[in-house]
């Protein structure tokens, strides 16, 4: 049987996993609601990361042993979360801008015509 959080996990993984879990929300337009669930559920950090332990069996079948054990080791630690949140703040501000500068490059060309 595999062992849960055998190797700790490099800051270099911690930034990719936590790229691509802010970049999932963001891609997906729920930045907002990940970061009032982040926010509200952040004091449970460690008891949810125990949690993703106790049902790893069914977590595994679904995503695999190493992104369960990769997840739930992250996420264990708050500052973790403060990560996260930060990131998904960067990368919706980044959605806006350029969603913005698209706008106004339209506005310019509808306008001149």
């Amino acid at each position: 049987m595999r062992e849960f959080w055998k190797e700790p996990l490099s800051e270099e993984r911690k930034a990719e996993l936590i790229e691509a879990m802010a970049r999932f929300a963001v891609e997906r337009g729920l930045a907002a609601p990940a970061i009032i669930f982040l926010e509200l559920h952040r004091p449970l950090a460690f008891i949810g990361s125990q949690a993703g332990i106790v049902f790893s069996p069914f977590l595994v079948a679904l995503f695999g042993f190493e992104r369960v054990d990769e997840y739930t080791q992250l996420m264990s630690e708050r500052e973790n979360w403060d990560r996260l949140i930060e990131r998904i703040e960067e990368l919706e501000e980044e959605r806006r801008a350029h969603r913005h500068a698209n706008d106004t490059k339209a506005n310019r060309r509808g306008g001149s015509n």
